[in-house]
């Protein structure tokens, strides 16, 4: 009779501990009278179907100061909200009610039917009867031929993310209006998406859900263009202790590239987070979904901090525009020279 490795033992004893550890924390905040909330994300669609994303939660109350404004908005109260596992959703499209049910991390990422117009569109999400609350999806128009994938860490956002330390500092201590956006990276991506109506734009990270609401702010704040929010979640699964960045990060090119098989993407990533080796494979295995790759070089001391460089010497195999910078201004330079962008700043 075969046996499970021990290491596979340990994960999934790892899993079913954490588990129940959700489950513990559920039960005391419903004692103390707290209900699940659902949060949606910005999702994204086609013709016929939308993707929804989003989590339920049973968040702690937050407190006020005199003013009416949050004294300080860290990523500790996203990680210590309860996820709730298997959560029923309803979820309404242009009047049609759609029930679907979260995952054991509480996460809602589902596929369902609709005929919605190009451009942003409003669909309702609600939980145990609670009031319904509104999140936006993307509906991508069967002419479009042009879409953006963004990273995050350190590619819109400076984080130094891949180190455990740091990681944990600026998810749970630092107050996000401290984060610093990578200079010149939202003129790029808006002018990108100015010089191509109805162009798609994903960011698509290893970060964790829980940071969604944060990296929402964060955008809207600095000037990015608005954009589907594509994260993963923490936390062993039945066969690891940590789920994959890379898996995800693979994954989803793949997915999008089956769901819009007429877009080509420019993928925009940094050097830091295996990001060059990802796309490298992906423009290998689908040159005709790559319209070009822009891979933000970091500092030398952003490299440390990143636990060094993912760098892709020979990208001939690709054979799709390849370009690299230090920051947004050289990057949009580099695409301007191989043609993905316009040498007119006013077009």
């Amino acid at each position: 009779m075969s046996s499970s490795p021990p290491e596979r033992t340990k994960v999934l004893w790892l899993a079913r501990l954490e588990r129940r550890v959700h489950s513990w924390r559920e039960r005391r905040a419903r004692a103390r009278g707290l209900r699940p909330q659902v949060t949606g994300f910005p999702g994204y669609g086609g013709e016929d179907w939308v993707r929804v994303v989003g989590r339920v939660l049973i968040a702690p109350p937050m407190r006020k100061d005199a003013s009416g404004e949050y004294a300080s908005v860290r990523g500790w109260r996203s990680f210590v909200a309860v996820p709730v596992g298997y959560a029923q959703v309803r979820i309404a499209v242009e009047g049609a009610v759609h029930d679907v049910v979260a995952d054991r991390g509480g996460v809602i990422d589902t596929v369902i039917p609709a005929r919605l117009d190009p451009g942003w569109q409003t669909v309702t999400m609600s939980v145990e009867g609670s009031e319904p609350v509104e999140t936006r999806v993307f509906i991508v128009a069967s002419d479009v031929r042009f879409g953006v994938v963004s990273d995050v860490d350190d590619t819109v956002m400076v984080t130094a993310l891949p180190r455990p330390l740091l990681a944990a500092w600026n998810s749970f201590v630092v107050d996000e209006h401290a984060r610093q956006p990578v200079p010149g990276m939202a003129v790029l991506l808006e002018r990108l998406t100015r010089e191509n109506p109805g162009t798609p734009v994903l960011y698509l990270s290893t970060g964790a859900w829980n940071v969604a609401p944060t990296l929402i702010r964060f955008l809207r704040r600095h000037l990015f263009p608005p954009g589907s929010i594509l994260l993963t979640d923490w936390g062993p699964t039945h066969d690891r202790w940590f789920r994959s960045g890379q898996d995800h990060k693979a994954s989803n090119l793949q997915r999008l590239a089956a769901e819009f098989p007429r877009i080509r993407w420019l993928l925009v990533g940094d050097d830091g987070q295996h990001d060059d080796q990802i796309y490298t494979k992906f423009a290998i295995e689908h040159p005709g979904h790559v319209a070009a790759v822009a891979i933000r070089r970091l500092s030398p001391t952003e490299a440390v901090l990143a636990g060094g460089r993912t760098v892709v010497d020979d990208h001939s195999a690709a054979n799709v525009p390849w370009v690299t910078e230090s920051d947004g201004a050289g990057l949009l330079e580099r695409l301007e020279a191989v043609g993905i962008v316009s040498t007119d700043p006013h077009a």
